[in-house]
């Protein structure tokens, strides 16, 4: 039987983290967070945000560092420290956020994809694109988490290049004016905050990894913390 495989704190925990903040919320709704919440308004949501996201990870980067961590990511973590009654009902949570997830990220990715190549912008033709992308994703992970986690360089690659573009190549599409704080007909602040803020939770993507990798104890909180600086920084920059 051969070795099974372990990853170091880069590929294990911090692509897959910054691959999940970076993702459909920053591409398709940051925009509209702007649009509705105003430049004022937006900057408060993201610092919120933010603020919640990193003590939650800075407590989930104690945790780690004091206690052996083993395969079940945040599960795993809470249950050791927290108990199992309470780790297990908040995995139940993370478990079925997760799921909900994948459903928010296909169907971006799905009217990205439809609309570029023009497929059609029908929730029908969403419903196969999405189909088709999540069928093969699982193919890809099932096949080799090696493989799956390699490919991660082609998307954060993609990504930056896309970042880049976005400062420099599409300014003549910036709109000459924007509205500092919430106009009367605005999505209210808090439904706009409530769309956004899956766009900070995604550094759970990496502490899922902990059974894969070489040093859980030094990788996570090492990663978290750098994600959360990267995440704040790419945020407010855009």
């Amino acid at each position: 039987m051969g070795k099974i495989q372990k990853f170091g704190t880069f590929a294990g925990v911090f692509t897959p983290s910054l691959l999940t903040i970076l993702g459909v919320i920053m591409y398709m709704r940051l925009g509209w967070v702007v649009g509705n919440a105003g430049l004022i308004g937006a900057i408060v949501i993201i610092i919120i945000a933010h603020v919640i996201s990193i003590t939650t990870g800075l407590s989930i980067s104690s945790v780690a560092t004091d206690k052996k961590i083993g395969a079940g990511g945040v599960y795993y973590v809470l249950s050791r420290s927290m108990g199992v009654p309470i780790g297990g009902s908040i995995g139940i949570t993370l478990y079925v956020g997760t799921a909900l997830s994948i459903a928010l990220y296909l169907i971006g990715f799905a009217e990205s994809f439809n609309n570029f190549f023009d497929f059609g912008m029908t929730i029908n033709d969403f419903r196969i694109t999405g189909t088709v992308a999540l069928v093969s994703i699982t193919l890809l992970a099932l096949i080799s988490t090696s493989i799956a986690l390699k490919t991660q360089y082609i998307i954060l690659t993609a990504i930056v290049v896309s970042i880049i573009s976005i400062v420099f190549v599409t300014r003549d599409f910036a709109p000459e004016t924007i509205n500092m704080v919430a106009t009367r007909d605005a999505v209210p602040m808090e439904i706009v905050f409530a769309v956004f803020f899956p766009a900070v939770t995604g550094f759970t993507a990496g502490i899922a990894m902990s059974g894969d990798l070489k040093n859980p104890k030094t990788s996570i909180p090492k990663a978290t913390n750098k994600v959360d600086l990267v995440r704040f920084g790419a945020y407010g920059f855009l």
